[in-house]
């Protein structure tokens, strides 16, 4: 059967991306972030998937105000780089698995979870940074992605957004998804966006350094509890957009010890501030 081997978690900063793009990342401000990720790219090489199952938010390209999917499964062959305004990233199409895709919704879907099944769509630096962070740069005509990737968009934008319980959930129902798939396939999932961060009003800019750690702490440590963290907890201590920290949990729910499995592995943690104006957590959990 498949399996899920390891989680993933990462902020996905469109700066980063322009870094990588334009040729930065050995610039002093960004030097010290790309470090952080020296280990993951190894890490990767090493631990190769045959899948990336990737938890991400769309940034009003795939979707808009007139469409606003809670949680939307990409079950295409492929996918673009979308343009989010000023072209888009120079960075190779995703490839999809659609068979695996179609299973786990299928399967999530009569585990009374509702996904939007998304059959054509472009994908953003929600998914493409963290793609980039994690496998290096790759050029858009002669590169590729190490392996295809499942697009999960999940509503972190427009309020009302599911709790942190419900993602939780969900990565439970994805795990029991993955582990009836009748293919010997070696996968990953991945929880993306965050940390604490701010991007209008009077608390602009925003940065939670302790908050943040105390929150990777319970993420690793208890992660039922750090499920039940309601969403002004999110708001106050971490900012409007500190609310995406939930996509984490579903890639966290995933993992075998939720479901009474020994516990997981900390293969690396990172944590950086600033990255524009957003506090970069990284994390990479083993089963």
């Amino acid at each position: 059967m498949a399996r899920i081997t390891a989680s993933v978690y990462t902020s996905h900063v469109p700066a980063i991306g322009a870094a990588m793009d334009l040729g930065k990342t050995q610039e002093d401000y960004w030097k010290p972030l790309f470090a952080g990720y020296d280990f993951s790219r190894q890490w990767m090489k090493d631990h190769k998937p045959d899948v990336i199952f990737l938890v991400y938010n769309d940034h009003a390209t795939a979707f808009s105000l007139d469409l606003i999917p809670t949680f939307a499964i990409g079950t295409a062959a492929e996918y673009q780089p979308a343009d989010e305004g000023w072209g888009p990233r120079p960075v190779p199409k995703v490839i999809g698995h659609p068979e695996l895709a179609s299973h786990i919704a299928q399967s999530v879907i009569q585990q009374d979870f509702d996904l939007t099944i998304v059959n054509k769509m472009d994908v953003d630096h929600g998914l493409t940074v963290p793609l980039s962070l994690m496998c290096g740069e790759q050029h858009p005509q002669t590169g590729a992605w190490p392996c295809p990737v499942i697009p999960f968009a999940v509503n972190v934008v427009q309020y009302p957004v599911p709790s942190g319980r419900r993602c939780f959930q969900l990565g439970q129902a994805i795990r029991r998804a993955v582990e009836s798939y009748d293919e010997d396939l070696n996968v990953h999932i991945w929880g993306t966006g965050g940390m604490s961060h701010q991007l209008q009003g009077a608390r602009a800019g925003l940065i939670n350094r302790e908050w943040d750690n105390a929150w990777l702490d319970q993420l690793i440590n208890d992660p039922a509890a750090c499920s039940e963290v309601p969403h002004i907890d999110y708001v106050r201590e971490a900012g409007s957009e500190g609310i995406e920290l939930v996509m984490w949990l579903i890639a966290r729910g995933a993992m075998a010890d939720v479901a009474g499995g020994p516990a997981p592995k900390v293969a690396h943690r990172f944590y950086h501030v600033p990255a524009s104006n957003t506090a970069v957590g990284h994390l990479i959990l083993e089963n």
